[in-house]
């Protein structure tokens, strides 16, 4: 099983199943471990859209790897809760993490970038709490997701919605992506590929390969 991703059109077709590269932590208990033939960026009707997975976005060569294959929109969708410790007091905080990522990756990569989190109602607090007590004071303390949209320069520019459910509508003018190029352009004239060097290998990773 894996931790995905799935992005589709305005007709429905699927156009990418991403599967996180590696998953963190305790996801380790439950999900395999993706490859590099997810790590695509989609040609869409409304810019280049790539897309990671919550702690994907930490991970600075999955995220150049998007950048250099044309990106100029990335999505960044995150849990509703990233419970790291039993101790009430001692807890991840979720909500500066997706901040940090979010400006990061658009000021960085000069792309619109989307933070997209899953809310957290009662209602599955508490069948959470019916299956392990102590699980209800445990979400309940940790900081929420936030859901934001992030320009190339570095702005909010919807948002951010804080652990709740909602829509945020944002204009993108993929015109502001040329000009922040001008300043810092790291695919470009603002790196040295004669120094640096980043192989991508999109081959999938299968237990049997079968030739006909």
């Amino acid at each position: 099983m894996w931790n995905s991703n799935l992005m589709f059109n305005r007709e429905g077709k699927l156009l990418l199943n991403h599967r996180k590269i590696v998953p963190t932590w305790a996801e380790m208990l439950t999900w395999a471990r993706g490859d590099g033939s997810t790590l695509s960026v989609v040609d869409t009707e409304i810019g280049r859209i790539g897309v990671l997975i919550c702690g994907e976005n930490t991970n600075p060569l999955a995220r150049f790897s998007l950048l250099a294959q044309g990106e100029e929109m990335h999505i960044a969708t995150y849990p509703p809760a990233w419970p790291f410790s039993r101790q009430v007091k001692n807890q991840y905080d979720l909500s500066e993490a997706i901040k940090i990522r979010t400006t990061a990756h658009s000021f960085e990569g000069k792309v619109f970038t989307i933070a997209a989190s899953v809310a957290l109602d009662k209602y599955t607090i508490d069948i959470l709490e019916d299956g392990f007590k102590g699980s209800k004071e445990i979400l309940e303390s940790v900081q929420p997701p936030v859901s934001l949209a992030i320009d190339p320069s570095g702005k909010v520019i919807a948002g951010p919605l804080i652990g709740d459910e909602g829509i945020l509508i944002v204009d993108v003018d993929l015109s502001k992506i040329i000009e922040q190029k001008e300043i810092h352009d790291i695919l470009g004239y603002y790196n040295r590929f004669d120094i640096f060097k980043l192989e991508l290998n999109k081959k999938p990773q299968r237990p049997l390969w079968i030739d006909e």
